[in-house]
């Protein structure tokens, strides 16, 4: 366990320093200046002024220079301010990052407890009417996107209950009933694409499960269907559930940008479009790079439980 923590960690570093290069690199091709978006379309801006900024700011520098500077402050947790706003960019991301947490969270959270009891259904039911109806219903949340989903519920809360509050945002410390109100539209839009991937994993390799030599054994000392799917089938089946929903709580976390624009939730995803949007390099680098660390720090979570869960991989 220790030497695969070690190489995870090893990866991890690899990884995010090919990440802050790739993504110190493409914030600069996103054609305009985020010196005249400064300034502004005003008259009395001359290139002096924007000259004098650009060196204020460090952007006159070679490519090289500008991303040393810019890791060696990140190395110290020191991300810089945001060119738009002025703030530190970490206390910026630390308050979006909350609202993007708990929507992945949640999302995450429901869609593992509807994904055991409908993928235990897909790989036990044998009637041909409900199994296909269970089928198409699953391949219809894989390939339905969130963003539909969030508006058609828009819609139909809109048109069957006006006063519910389906948009905007509140925290979960200063109103937990109305937190709880205003991200229920959104987790159920995140989370039921998630249910669908996972009760298919999950049907899979419970099939895989049940079909092995053991479950029959099981069967013929006289255990119940019940006491074989959760105590030989379902046992084994999680292991690739787990890494399943593992990687997708990376996802959820780093791909929730047009949910949280379609429910108008200060999210991070919201918050690095508009820092695209204004050329905010300071911000969209730091965003960028802490969500993709946490989507890897999942990950190796995910593969060291795996092998803790599975001793053959400790062989």
């Amino acid at each position: 366990m220790i030497q695969a923590a070690l190489g995870r960690s090893g990866e991890l570093i690899l990884t995010g320093f090919g990440v802050s290069l790739l993504s110190f690199l493409m914030i600069r091709l996103i054609p305009g200046d985020a010196v005249q978006l400064m300034l502004g379309a005003n008259a009395a801006v001359t290139p002096a002024a924007m000259a004098v900024l650009r060196h204020q700011l460090g952007l006159d520098q070679p490519f090289v220079v500008q991303y040393a500077h810019w890791l060696g402050h990140a190395l110290r947790g020191d991300f810089g301010v945001s060119l738009a706003t002025g703030q530190p960019v970490l206390s910026e991301i630390g308050a979006a990052a909350g609202v993007t947490a708990e929507l992945t969270f949640l999302g995450l959270l429901l869609a593992i407890v509807l994904a055991v009891p409908l993928g235990c259904a897909m790989a036990t039911i044998r009637a041909p009417l409900p199994g296909l109806a269970i089928r198409l219903a699953s391949i219809a949340g894989l390939t339905v996107p969130p963003f539909w989903l969030g508006i058609m519920a828009l819609y139909a809360v809109a048109a069957l209950a006006p006063r519910f509050p389906a948009i905007g945002w509140v925290s979960f410390g200063r109103d937990p009933a109305g937190n709880l109100a205003r991200v229920a539209l959104p987790v159920a839009a995140i989370a039921l694409p998630a249910t669908a991937a996972l009760a298919r994993i999950l049907r899979a390799s419970l099939q895989e499960a049940l079909a092995q030599d053991y479950v029959r054994t099981a069967r013929a000392k006289g255990l119940s269907e019940w006491a074989v799917l959760v105590r030989h089938g379902l046992r084994n089946a999680l292991l690739p559930f787990t890494t399943a929903a593992g990687i997708l709580a990376g996802y959820l976390f780093g791909g929730s940008v047009v949910v949280e624009q379609v429910f108008a939730l200060p999210g991070l995803g919201r918050l690095m479009v508009g820092a695209i949007a204004e050329r905010d390099y300071a911000l969209v680098q730091a965003a960028i790079l802490l969500a993709t660390l946490v989507f890897l720090v999942v990950n190796a979570c995910v593969d060291l439980l795996y092998t803790a869960l599975d001793p053959r991989l400790r062989a």
